[in-house]
């Protein structure tokens, strides 16, 4: 595929890989000299292994097919682990669906490329959404378990990676369906847990149109909810602490096509109480007409720190479907500015450029998926974003 770049300032293309006609690509993570890529599911493609020994050429090693009624879109890695959800797939289906699998894949990685499969986790219901785990003992994971009306948030013990047991939940009251209870929130809202990135004890969780909840994990087998911050958006997504300067970064995911889908931003919020967590002020928004575009125009994924990548508390790396790569500086949190950009051509017969995840590697490469069929992407800072890197 003939890949170009429409627009870029302070990134520019290094290389690009179809993922062999299954571009649906959603979460990607570097380990060593191998990259994991989930997909969305359209495809059918469910995990690509690529060999980025030398990132300008991307090598595929394996794609593993998802199962029925099944995508495995989300992959972490960590302590010589690879952790992939099963989730129903399409979340609402035109039809009644065949069985799924609902759970978490665990895999061995002694050999990076050729991953070997040791224990599943089973959830029942919907299955695993999204996971966070950097390490250690404990996986946090958004679920939807039988008797539950939608994600709930879930931690998981990995201290016997065979034999992964929940270690403890916590739901907003009123999604407990088989207890009884009942929504309380408005009609046409959803409360749902996306997921949650931790600074010590605390976990910050995104939960949809209830925006932020602060919980306290100090004891995981009992979490609780210690504060809250609500703004004007929703489907509230990833929250990013960045502990030495007491802010929180959040984006609310678009997850409406265009032209003119009600707006979502990213946020930045004061946490240096997070009993009181404040909402300080919206990022600023692309400049352009991609809110004009079809498909979605807004924020989704940010790069997350993690350990063994590229972390920054001052360069914020985020996607914006329609709008591609965006990269802020926050050396002055009272005045956030854009400083770099990336947005490539649409492949044939896309409407729209579709950026969906990135993951920023220890060398400072910016690995971009395409949530539709773009396939991945290789960026290399440039100029004023290089020097700040």
């Amino acid at each position: 595929m003939d890949v170009r770049t429409a627009a870029a300032k302070g990134l520019r293309l290094l290389a690009h890989h179809d993922l062999a006609g299954r571009g649906d690509g959603m979460q990607v993570m570097r380990h060593e000299d191998v990259v994991y890529v989930g997909h969305t599911g359209t495809s059918r493609a469910g995990t690509s292994i690529l060999d980025v020994s030398d990132p300008r050429q991307p090598k595929l090693v394996d794609q593993w097919a998802a199962p029925d009624h099944t995508h495995t879109h989300k992959v972490q890695v960590a302590d010589g682990l690879l952790l992939v959800n099963h989730e129903r797939f399409p979340y609402r289906p035109v039809t009644p669906l065949g069985p799924h699998s609902a759970g978490l894949a665990v895999y061995d990685l002694a050999e990076p490329r050729a991953p070997r499969r040791i224990a599943f986790w089973e959830s029942s219901g919907k299955g695993v959404h999204r996971i966070v785990w950097e390490g250690g003992r404990f996986a946090h994971v958004s679920v939807t378990p039988d008797g539950f009306t939608d994600r709930i948030w879930m931690v998981l013990d990995l201290s016997d990676p065979y034999h992964p047991v929940e270690a403890g939940r916590w739901w907003w009251p009123g999604q407990w369906a088989a207890g009884g209870e009942r929504p309380a929130w408005p009609a046409g809202q959803r409360h749902a847990a996306h997921h949650a990135l931790l600074d010590g004890d605390l976990a910050y969780l995104g939960y949809d149109d209830a925006n932020l909840v602060v919980l306290d994990i100090a004891v995981p087998a009992s979490p609780r909810a210690i504060g809250y911050c609500r703004w004007e958006g929703g489907a509230t997504h990833t929250c990013l602490p960045l502990p030495g300067r007491d802010l929180l970064v959040v984006t609310d995911e678009q997850q409406h096509d265009g032209p003119r889908a009600p707006a979502r931003r990213i946020h930045l919020i004061d946490v240096r109480d997070p009993a009181t967590p404040r909402h300080l002020r919206a990022l600023p928004e692309p400049a352009g007409d991609f809110a004009g575009l079809p498909l979605r125009y807004g924020p989704h994924c940010l790069h997350e720190n993690r350990p063994g990548s590229f972390r920054s508390e001052r360069l914020i790396f985020a996607t914006y479907f329609s709008a591609g790569v965006r990269v802020y500086d926050l050396e002055d949190p009272g005045h956030p500015r854009e400083i770099a950009h990336w947005v490539p051509q649409p492949p044939p017969g896309q409407a729209a450029p579709q950026a969906n995840d990135l993951f920023v590697d220890r060398d400072g490469l910016v690995w971009v998926t395409d949530r539709v069929a773009g396939g991945l992407f290789v960026l290399e800072p440039e100029g004023d974003l290089a020097a700040l890197m």
